[in-house]
C-alpha cells in the first residue's frame, strides 16, 4: 500500500497518542503504532494493555489498503527533527517493509503484522451512555486528578469518581488527606450510575480536551469505556472497585470561616513553606479578627519564618496546622480571586471554597490537619 501525508499534521497526531505507550511493555507489539489505511483516511492507534487511544488523519494519493504496526520510535523521532513537509510512505505487503521518502532523502524499516495488534474490549448490551460538552469533562478532570492518590493498596482511590445522577455529574477525587468534590449540572445521565476513571486516562483527556469542541459521547458498563471526541476515540478500563462514601467525610455545620485573597495566601504560603520542615511540611494558621499569620519552622535548623494576611475572619481564635504542599496544590486549582475556609475545630478537616461561583458548577475541596505541637 501507498500514501502521501504531511509531516507536520501526522507528527501531531503520534505526539497525542503518544503518550499512551508505556516504556516497558509486556508485549512488544505494544511499542508500536497501529496504521490502518482505508480510501483516503488513515487511522493511527497506541495502547496500552489497559487504555487505547485512536485518532483519523487524510491522506493523499492512496494506493491500496491494509493495516501494520510501525515501532513508535522508529516513526516518531526522525519526524521530531523534520521541516513540514509530504512524506510518501512506500509499504510491501508481503515483506511489511516500510520506505518513507521525503524532500532530499529516504528511511526504511520493517513493520510488523497489524492483525497482532489486541483488539479493543466488547461493551455489553446493557452500556449507558453520558454525553457532554468538551469543556464540561475538561473542567471536571482538570479541578480533581490533581487530588487523586498512587496508593497500591487502595487502587480505588488512584482515579475519579464519576457519581452520575439524573440532575447532575459528580467528579470526586480524594487520597486520603485532600478531596475534591465538583458538582455540575452541564452533564447528567439517564438515572444513578458511577464508575472510576483511572489517572492516567484521565490525564490523556486533560491533554486532549482544551483542543476539541462539541459533545464528548461516553458510553460504558461495569468495566470499560468507548470516549467518543470529535478527533480521537478512547477505549479504557475502569479500577474495579467500591468508592469510599465521600459525602460522610465533609464536616457540617462548621462555626469559624475565613475569607481572604486566594494569590495572597497562595503567595505566602510559597516563601514560607521553604522555612518548614522537609519531612513534614508543615504551615501554621493563626486565625484572629482581621488577620491570619502563616508561620513554619524547622527546629533541626533554626529556620523560620512568619507572613501576615489581612481577612474577614468570622469565629474563634484558633490555631491550625496543614501541609503547606497540599494547601498550595488545593489553592492553585481553585478558579476564584477569593476563597473561603470553613473550620469548626484544629483537629477536624478544613473546607476551601471559591466565593465567585462557575455557572452550574459547585465546587468544594476538604483538607485533613496536621497536628501541632504547641
Amino acid at each position: 500500500m501507498k500514501f502521501v501525508v504531511s509531516s507536520a499534521t501526522l507528527l501531531n497526531h503520534l505526539q497525542a497518542i503518544s503518550r499512551v505507550i508505556n516504556s516497558k511493555n509486556t508485549l512488544p507489539i505494544l511499542d508500536c503504532f497501529l496504521l490502518n489505511l482505508k480510501n483516503n483516511t488513515l487511522s493511527l492507534t497506541a495502547a496500552d494493555s489497559e487504555t487505547r487511544l485512536e485518532t483519523l488523519v487524510e491522506v493523499s494519493n492512496t494506493e491500496g489498503e491494509g493495516s501494520l504496526a510501525i515501532n513508535a520510535k522508529n516513526l516518531l523521532d526522525p519526524l521530531r527533527e523534520l521541516p513540514d513537509q509530504p512524506l510518501t510512505f512506500d509499504i510491501n505487503d508481503e515483506t511489511l517493509e516500510v520506505f518513507i521518502y521525503y524532500h532530499n532523502g529516504k528511511y526504511n524499516f520493517v513493520g510488523l503484522k497489524g492483525d497482532e495488534y489486541p483488539e479493543p474490549k466488547v461493551l455489553k448490551e446493557s452500556a449507558l451512555k453520558l454525553t457532554m460538552d468538551a469543556e464540561t469533562l475538561f473542567s471536571g478532570i482538570n479541578r480533581t486528578v490533581f487530588a487523586t492518590a498512587d496508593d497500591e493498596l487502595r487502587p480505588v482511590m488512584n482515579g475519579i469518581y464519576f457519581d452520575i445522577s439524573a440532575d447532575d455529574l459528580t467528579f470526586v477525587a480524594s487520597d486520603g488527606h485532600k478531596l475534591v468534590r465538583v458538582t455540575t449540572t452541564e452533564a447528567k445521565g439517564e438515572g444513578r450510575s458511577s464508575f472510576i476513571l483511572p489517572k492516567k486516562p484521565a490525564n490523556l483527556l486533560k491533554s486532549l480536551l482544551p483542543k476539541e469542541t462539541g459533545a464528548v459521547e461516553i458510553t460504558f458498563d461495569e468495566n470499560n469505556a468507548y470516549i467518543a471526541m470529535s478527533s480521537y476515540k478512547m477505549v479504557c478500563r475502569f479500577v474495579e472497585g467500591r468508592y469510599p462514601n465521600y459525602n460522610s467525610v465533609i464536616p457540617q455545620n462548621n462555626p469559624n470561616t475565613l475569607t481572604l485573597d486566594r494569590l495572597a495566601l497562595l503567595n505566602a504560603l510559597k516563601r514560607v513553606a521553604v522555612f518548614s520542615n522537609p519531612a513534614s511540611s508543615l504551615v501554621k494558621l493563626q486565625l484572629s479578627e482581621d488577620k491570619i499569620v502563616v508561620s513554619a519552622q524547622d527546629i533541626d535548623f533554626l529556620t523560620a519564618a512568619e507572613e501576615m494576611i489581612p481577612c474577614h475572619y468570622e469565629g474563634n481564635v484558633m490555631n491550625i496546622g496543614f501541609k503547606a504542599a497540599f494547601l498550595i496544590d488545593i489553592l492553585n486549582n481553585i478558579p476564584s480571586s477569593d476563597v473561603r475556609v470553613e473550620l469548626s475545630d484544629p483537629s477536624r478537616a478544613g473546607l476551601i471554597l471559591p466565593v465567585e461561583k462557575e455557572e452550574n458548577e459547585e465546587m468544594l475541596t476538604l483538607l485533613m490537619p496536621m497536628m501541632l505541637n504547641d
